[in-house]
């Protein structure tokens, strides 16, 4: 197929405009959450490998983490195990445990592994219990009402937290030219599985990676202000004022807290971008203009 003088122009163009950007993130590491929208429809998971397969291609080191709740809730249905919800995380008994492994562990992570493989890349799927990567202790919380004499501890079950990140295993692949593509399944001290909010799975791997940047695929165009536009170029005292100001409420919240985390614990920025865009990576990556909403510690820094 031959271009014509405009599009080559604009092929040209494109190019131009992300060769600083290779230049600048060549060698870097880049934690990316891969979830939403972007894993269930077909043109966006194809987008999203061939993505990942340039990154590593320029030099850049990917490492995909990925969530999987929606393919859990439909195993459970399908094998008649009731889920239940507590301050929007599934209380996960041994039964849905063992889904939770089979779903995130095995489906879906074999098959975001082929897809990247198919699209000309080389990954590797692990979850956090190989090589005792992700080192998980048990997550509870407390439920308090004015009726209550003493705050109420509710155990959620095989629900964790990242106590510990073995990076060995991260650099032992990355150094081999791998992609890893990571389950958020954690190991407890006894030997149990926890089952592992995928943002915050990632916010830890880019924080003791000390990553050049964090990326949250999401199913929104982004963190908006009161009138529904997009904010970009934010400081992290800036999304503290919106915070507090009640602009970033309900469940945008946890992700929006994770992606400060990252970036006040060394990442140098965090993104929160539109996972229904085709190419949503490499725009937020090798754009000015961006697909999402960028945080770091400076302003306006890309």
């Amino acid at each position: 197929m031959s271009l014509t003088r405009d599009s080559a122009m604009n092929i040209a163009n494109v190019l131009t405009e992300a060769l600083p950007y290779i230049q600048r993130f060549t060698g870097k590491t880049i934690v990316i959450k891969f979830g939403g929208n972007a894993m269930i429809d077909e043109a966006l998971q194809n987008s999203f490998a061939r993505d990942i397969v340039l990154m590593k291609l320029v030099g850049m080191n990917p490492i995909v983490v990925h969530g999987g709740g929606p393919q859990i809730g439909e195993l459970l249905q399908k094998l008649d195990i009731k889920s239940e919800f507590i301050n929007g995380m599934r209380v996960t008994d041994s039964a849905t445990m063992d889904v939770v492994e089979m779903v995130l562990g095995g489906t879906v992570n074999k098959q975001i592994v082929s897809l990247i493989n198919r699209n000309g890349g080389q990954a590797i799927g692990i979850t956090g219990k190989d090589g005792q990567l992700i080192r998980a202790r048990k997550l509870s919380f407390t439920r308090k009402s004015p009726e209550m004499l003493e705050p109420e501890i509710i155990d959620i079950g095989h629900v964790g937290e990242v106590s510990s990140v073995n990076t060995s295993v991260i650099d032992m692949l990355i150094n081999s030219d791998f992609i890893p593509v990571i389950a958020p399944i954690g190991v407890g001290e006894d030997g149990a599985s926890y089952n592992i909010n995928a943002d915050l799975v990632a916010g830890k791997i880019a924080e003791v990676l000390r990553a050049e940047k964090l990326m949250l695929l999401t199913n929104v165009a982004g963190l908006q202000d009161k009138q529904g536009k997009v904010l970009t170029g934010l400081t992290t005292a800036q999304v503290d004022e919106l915070i507090a100001d009640g602009t970033i409420y309900g469940g945008m919240l946890p992700k929006i807290d994770c992606a400060l985390d990252a970036v006040k614990c060394g990442v140098n920025s965090a993104h929160i971008i539109d996972g229904r865009v085709e190419h949503a990576v490499l725009l937020e990556i090798f754009t000015d203009a961006g697909v999402g909403t960028l945080i770091t510690n400076s302003k306006n820094k890309k």
